[in-house]
């Protein structure tokens, strides 16, 4: 397919901030084995593309690490590949972006150096699985300037969304943005296919005329005067916007109906990690949960989702929680509604409880 892909790893980092702390939006773990960042590098190299540049501005060393040559996304390549886009890409630079303009400022080189027709512009805050190459076919045949992803759902609380109206044609007659909205509606899912000539006309405009943002100067004030469409998904979407939506979102993961939708007819590719098989004892019970490799279960783990490397002694009983990679539980243990994040250590007897829409939270390295 003639498009390149980019992603910005770091936008919606402010989200999350609990989890991305330590690290960029795209490198936060998800579903036992993933990262965010996976699913959309995952459905451009399904949909054929061969070329993906990485937007990043700090906190990226984890990205890094997770990401390495692109290798087992089949992006290390000679020509092409994964292209890891730091700030202070350009001689220009002179600051850590603030905005998705100056992000995409950043870049200009990398796409003028690009042959490809079209760009396929997507963040990191979404879980799904999308063969872009329809996208923009959809973009060509409506002869777009911009083509936006968008689909239906149930909001009832979030940071930031905006919100669609077409026509019968599917070319957008309206768009409003919100930070609280509520309720049912075509919302943009942050994924958008565009002219890589046009983009870079864009940017030089925008940069001339001193905009700030790519949403608000462009996006919002232009969609009556540009072609702009909307392409309407309509599988199963997750939007990452707070704590709770991980949470939420996570938990999904255990209806197989779910599970199916996203990992079944293509594959969501992420770091290979040979670990042992996880071992259950004797005395281990575990009921409707995801136990990834390398696990070693001698408690009960009901209705929870274990990362690789978990243990969990002996009388501990684990429900309704996230145990992220190579945390160790000790024995007498009772959790409900508990994340933790990786290298947590609680020990023996200790009793952590929270809610599904307030769940405790142990940060990185925490001793308890």
């Amino acid at each position: 397919m003639a498009a390149v892909g980019v992603i910005f790893s770091n936008i919606h980092d402010e989200n999350i901030p609990e989890l991305s702390h330590q690290r960029t939006m795209g490198s936060l773990p998800f579903g036992g084995r993933y990262r965010l960042i996976d699913f959309s590098l995952s459905n451009l190299v399904n949909s054929g593309v061969s070329t993906v540049g990485i937007i990043t501005k700090n906190n990226y060393q984890s990205l890094m690490d997770h990401l390495g040559s692109g290798k087992d996304w089949d992006l290390a390549r000679k020509t092409g590949g994964l292209i890891l886009l730091p700030p202070f890409g350009n001689f220009d630079s002179e600051g850590l972006y603030k905005s998705r303009l100056e992000a995409l400022k950043g870049i200009t080189g990398f796409l003028n150096r690009r042959n490809e027709d079209y760009v396929i512009l997507c963040d990191c805050d979404g879980v799904y699985r999308m063969d872009y190459s329809d996208v923009v076919d959809y973009h060509i045949a409506n002869q777009a300037d911009i083509t936006l992803v968008c689909h239906n759902e149930e909001i009832e609380n979030s940071s930031s969304y905006t919100v669609v109206k077409t026509d019968e044609s599917g070319r957008i007659i309206d768009m409003k943005s919100s930070e609280k909205v509520r309720g049912n509606g075509m919302f943009y899912s942050n994924v958008m296919v565009i002219g890589r000539v046009f983009l870079l006309s864009l940017i030089n405009d925008a940069v001339v005329r001193g905009y700030k943002s790519f949403h608000d100067d462009i996006l919002m004030k232009r969609f009556r005067s540009l072609k702009m469409y909307a392409y309407e998904f309509s599988g199963y979407h997750a939007t990452i916007d707070s704590l709770a939506s991980y949470f939420k979102h996570n938990m999904e993961l255990l209806d197989k109906s779910i599970r199916d939708e996203l990992f079944g007819a293509r594959d969501i590719y992420t770091k290979v990690r040979d670990s042992a098989p996880s071992k259950y004892g004797d005395s281990s019970v575990v009921k409707n949960s995801l136990i990834s490799d390398g696990c070693t279960v001698e408690g009960t783990v009901e209705n929870s989702i274990l990362f690789r490397g978990v243990k969990v002694g002996k009388g501990t009983v684990i429900r309704n929680s996230i145990v992220m990679q190579d945390t160790v539980i000790g024995d007498n243990v009772s959790m409900d509604y508990v994340i933790t994040d990786k290298n947590v250590v609680i020990r023996d007897r200790r009793v952590l409880a929270g809610c599904d829409i307030q769940p405790y939270f142990l940060s990185k390295g925490t001793m308890i």
